[in-house]
């Protein structure tokens, strides 16, 4: 079966169908649990996890009483446990990765959201694969991973498997039917994936040097945590959309295009043989490609507003700079490379990210930490899950060497 659903319609359901959110404290399980009120006979949330956001989580139970919550650790566990009993919840707490696989493939659930943000959201979404769930993707990190191994799987248990990034959902609805069905997608030339920009789009070089972490979480259009508005700044975050586009719709990487579109309404846009180019518009809101994934092949109302062209008033389009955003440069590299090279790449960037949000490195050094861990750390081939794994701590482990070295903030 194909990692990508079937299009028979399943219609209303005689239950709701049972959904997990991996990941429900932050902006994109927000959205999705503002999506999924909204429709309170055809879901219904069975599993929510945090993860050290203790109230914000209890707020959550509290509100839509999931039999089972997780938190990161076993400490934020307790305090979670108490706050629910004292409320004479029924919620069942569990804490760390074997929690998370739990929630991921119980059997009660249909429907796993993946929004949970860095490697650590790899093996519960792995799970939900396995356990053959509609999963719905909203972090990179495991497809940019071992996706060979998510759609490897994803067909061997009969998952479905669609994407919630606004650019890759607004892809998949772009895609040709056939695609959708599992059959090759003939006729396809190139994918386009547009990007906002982020906030230093027109900066120079010079000014990215003095970037500080609250300036780098400003974004100007999406409301997100501060380790992906970071990665948007950098535009590292569309570099790793490049490698899950090549993963999860089997593409080159000279077959993915990168924009920058400022108004952030065209998603991104699909380029067929015969000169057609297909595009999905929007008003820039997640409820949007949330709906879409969790309804499909069925349309469902988001709460997003209706887009008025004549008020944006203007589509503006236009390439990236590659001197100011070499993070793209190592992203389609790492492409290029294939094998661990997209693992080694994340990990690099999941560090130096930290470290900039720490103050310990500055805005432009992210790239040099990346840039120095392709460099000191070859790819493997073959890469199944335990040398992935592998190549993934060895290198955060030269990542964090590597910046020890520093001898001040901004230093390399």
């Amino acid at each position: 079966m194909s990692s990508i659903p079937k299009s028979n319609s399943p219609g209303l359901a005689a239950a709701p169908r049972g959904v997990t959110l991996l990941g429900s404290t932050g902006s994109i399980g927000e959205s999705a649990l503002d999506v999924l009120a909204r429709h309170p006979q055809r879901y219904r949330v069975l599993a929510l996890s945090g993860n050290i956001r203790v109230e914000a989580l209890f707020a959550q139970c509290q509100r839509y009483r999931p039999p089972y919550a997780v938190m990161h650790d076993a400490a934020s566990a307790a305090r979670l446990a108490e706050l629910v009993r004292h409320a004479g919840l029924s919620t069942e707490v569990s804490s760390g990765p074997e929690g998370l696989k739990r929630i991921a493939s119980l059997p009660q659930v249909d429907i796993v959201l993946a929004g949970i943000v860095g490697a650590v959201g790899l093996l519960p979404t792995l799970e939900a694969v396995r356990a053959g769930k509609r999963v719905l993707f909203a972090n990179k990190e495991p497809l940019v991973m071992s996706g060979h191994i998510l759609m490897r799987e994803a067909r061997q248990s009969g998952a479905e498997l669609l994407p919630i990034d606004s650019e890759h959902n607004a892809i998949f609805q772009c895609m040709p039917r056939d695609y959708r069905t599992g059959d090759v997608h003939v006729g396809v030339r190139k994918i386009v994936l547009t990007c906002s920009g982020g906030p230093f789009r027109n900066a120079s070089p010079e000014e990215l040097t003095q970037v500080t972490p609250a300036q780098a979480c400003d974004h100007p259009r999406w409301r997100m945590g501060r380790k992906i508005s970071v990665d948007s700044a950098t535009m590292m975050n569309k570099g790793l959309e490049l490698i899950e586009a090549c993963r999860l719709f089997d593409l080159r990487p000279d077959q993915v295009e990168i924009v920058i579109h400022p108004q952030s309404v065209v998603h991104s846009m699909v380029e067929y043989t015969d000169g057609s180019v297909l595009a999905q518009l929007s008003n820039p809101d997640m409820r949007t490609p949330i709906a879409h994934a969790l309804a499909w092949p069925e349309r469902i109302e988001s709460g997003v507003t209706s887009l008025d062209l004549a008020d944006v008033g203007r589509l503006d389009f236009e390439r990236p700079d590659a001197a100011r955003f070499p993070c793209l440069r190592l992203a389609r590299a790492a492409a290029e490379t294939g094998g661990t090279a997209p693992a080694i790449l994340n990990a690099a960037n999941e560090v130096a990210v930290a470290a900039f949000l720490e103050g310990a490195i500055g805005f432009s050094d992210i790239a040099r930490v990346i840039a120095h861990c392709m460099a000191g750390m070859p790819a493997r081939e073959g890469a199944e899950l335990v040398t992935i794994l592998a190549d993934d701590a060895r290198a955060r482990e030269l990542a964090r060497d590597y910046i020890s070295r520093g001898t001040q903030p901004g230093g390399t």
